[in-house]
């Protein structure tokens, strides 16, 4: 069993901010949008439906400072821009992998739980 010490959900700690810019579904998509080499910004967007310039500016920007990809200018006409994964951010594809390989092996299972609660949540007035 994993061991976390109490200081880890604390607001201040360093692990926490990391954890969320990590966890952070548009970070993790990122990621494994650049598991197949570099891409552009808008040949990422592409990949993302539904992520907002917004938000995948600033998800690439927190992934670019963290050290998980890095950011190359190319200098055509017009100027484009180029992202990979680092060799540190690739220490995190096993991980995500497994819990994406998790995500679709339970989905029944958390299906089946969720029309549970739906249903139980109907009987009870929505009570909680």
């Amino acid at each position: 069993m994993l061991e976390l010490q109490p200081q880890c959900f604390s607001s201040d700690c360093p692990s926490r901010a990391l954890f969320d810019q990590i966890a952070d579904k548009w970070s993790m998509m990122v990621l494994a949008v650049l598991d197949s080499g570099p891409q552009r910004f808008n040949a990422i967007k592409r990949r993302l439906e539904g992520v907002t310039q917004k938000a995948l500016t600033q998800s690439l920007r927190r992934l670019e400072r963290n050290g998980l990809i890095s950011r190359e200018v190319i200098s055509f006409s017009p100027v484009a821009v180029q992202y990979e994964i680092t060799a540190l951010g690739r220490t995190l594809q096993n991980p995500f992998r497994e819990l994406h390989e998790w995500t679709l092996a339970k989905l029944p299972e958390v299906e089946i739980a969720r029309a549970h609660f739906d249903e139980m949540s109907r009987r009870d007035g929505g009570g909680t």
